[in-house]
């Protein structure tokens, strides 16, 4: 079966796409122009067991044209200058599932799926996988929960789902919670040749890591067909309890995705959620 990378923040291909996350403390450079510029950047999250090969400097484009200074860290994962001044060390490693070490307080997430134009708004398809998607949450009564509307207005908003028209690949890409509050923005990208379940599998596996999922399979990419451990044993990379050992090849958080994917969650990825909420 043909393996897609599911999120490929930023830059991502058809077949792979990299992830994760994690702290230490290091002070960082001024403003430079290129990654080489940026030694304790990536110092910092090599100390956070981040894979920083292939760290790049992303202009990151929001729905109103608005461009922010990003890093993009094994594939899927970006980070402001701001959010990796202020990681901290904390937390231990296994190999089974994996949550990182900052997830959101609690309560009910505000999340808007964008409806307007310049190629940024859902799709009829997008935004039913994006229903779809807050649906699996939703169901699972966990100590959050997803309000989920659809519209242009996304300031006052916890969490956007947008399309990038101007990302090529096939993906999404989304970043990690902090100050107890979940990841904004989500944007995805070249999924309309797909199902509507690989649209909902895609959003879900966003807003996973959005609210603190790490890729299940981290440790290997064993979904991408590759043997590449995005973080050695370390900070950040916490086992769920009650997860199982080694490679779980239905997970929604599989590094890459099937085209033959339902977008569900499997009983592992329940049990970490209702760990974790």
């Amino acid at each position: 079966m043909k393996k897609l990378s599911i999120f490929t923040v930023f830059m991502l291909v058809t077949t792979v796409a990299l992830f994760s996350c994690q702290n230490d403390e290091v002070q960082l450079e001024p403003q430079a122009n290129n990654l080489e510029e940026f030694p304790k950047i990536a110092a910092k999250l090599e100390s956070m067991y981040f894979n920083t090969d292939g760290l790049e400097k992303m202009e990151f484009e929001l729905p109103n044209g608005t461009m922010q200074e990003m890093f993009l860290v094994e594939g899927d994962i970006v980070f402001s200058r701001e959010q990796i001044e202020n990681m901290k060390m904390g937390g231990d490693i296994t190999t089974k599932q994996y949550r990182t070490n900052n997830l959101v307080s609690g309560g009910t997430i505000n999340i808007m799926g964008y409806t307007g134009g310049g190629g940024f708004g859902l799709s009829s398809k997008e935004r039913t996988g994006l229903q779809w998607a807050v649906n699996n949450y939703n169901r699972l009564n966990l100590n959050i929960n997803f309000n989920l509307t659809f519209g242009t207005n996304f300031g006052p908003q916890d969490m956007l789902v947008y399309h990038d028209p101007n990302q090529s690949g096939s993906g999404g890409s989304a970043g990690f919670p902090s100050n107890g509050n979940p990841n904004k923005f989500v944007r995805i990208y070249g999924l309309s040749g797909f199902s509507t379940n690989v649209n909902e599998h895609v959003i879900t596996h966003e807003i996973g890591h959005s609210v603190g999922f790490r890729h299940t399979d981290w440790f290997s990419r064993q979904s991408c067909g590759q043997n590449v451990n995005e973080g050695t044993a370390g900070v950040g990379a916490v086992h769920i309890p009650g997860t199982p050992t080694g490679y779980d090849s239905t997970s929604i958080m599989l590094a890459c995705f099937s085209a033959g994917t339902d977008g569900e969650f499997n009983n592992n990825d329940i049990t970490a959620l209702r760990f974790m909420y």
